[in-house]
């Protein structure tokens, strides 16, 4: 069981999903760059829309994982 924040990382990817931001609070820096790049253009912001959303159900569900494969889970 990961030591962050379920709650956080649901908020983050919420409100600055788009972006990254989820995934560079629970370390998983190369993708959430991969997300803030995507973020620029207008097709890859619909990309990362997609990709945050499937973060975000991921998130709700409980089965996101932090850097070192931990579930991010208690709220």
């Amino acid at each position: 069981m990961s030591k962050k924040s379920r709650t956080s990382a649901f908020l983050l990817s919420f409100f600055l999903g788009i972006f990254g931001a989820h995934r560079f609070y629970v370390g998983k820096g190369g993708s959430a760059v991969a997300m803030l790049l995507l973020s620029i253009s207008f097709i890859g912001l619909i990309i990362s829309g997609v990709w945050n959303l499937v973060d975000w159900i991921t998130i709700l569900s409980g089965n996101f994982k932090d850097k070192d494969g931990l579930v991010v889970s208690e709220w």
